[in-house]
């Protein structure tokens, strides 16, 4: 791999930094670590690949329900976009607590594979726009 040492990326950060956001991502070696640096857009690119998905039921008080598939929130609203705006901010909620207790969830089995989710929604950080992506399948009640 096209890997490049840490010490010489610290001693020409500035052209590093206008490199990855100009230019094209980096793969950076520390000792035993290795580390991939990149700008953001490069980034949602890459998770352009992933959507979000839910199940959609509407109540008998004609609420709608969705009921999200990649993780657990399931979220209420008097119509569907109310609802789709409410899990859009459950996302977006989810995301930065993920974020903040990284250590913690990227290393539990049944949150592992949010990480890619977590990092497409604090991209976005936009509930309305996450909420509005949101692929969604009638359910049955």
């Amino acid at each position: 791999m096209l890997m490049e040492q840490a010490t010489d990326v610290r001693k020409q950060w500035s052209a590093v930094c206008d490199s990855v956001i100009h230019d094209k991502p980096k793969f950076i070696k520390r000792t035993r670590d290795r580390m991939w640096f990149s700008n953001l857009e490069t980034m949602s690119e890459i998770l352009a690949a992933y959507h979000f998905t839910a199940q959609k039921y509407v109540e008998e008080d004609g609420s709608i329900t969705l009921s999200l598939n990649e993780i657990d929130l399931i979220e209420n609203g008097c119509d569907e976009h109310i609802a789709r705006l409410a899990m859009g901010n459950a996302i977006l909620e989810y995301s930065e607590e993920y974020y903040n207790e990284y250590e913690l969830y990227s290393r539990s089995p049944n949150r592992k594979s949010h990480v890619p989710y977590i990092f497409k929604a604090l991209i976005t950080d936009d509930p309305e726009q996450i909420g509005e992506s949101i692929q969604c399948r009638d359910g049955k009640n």
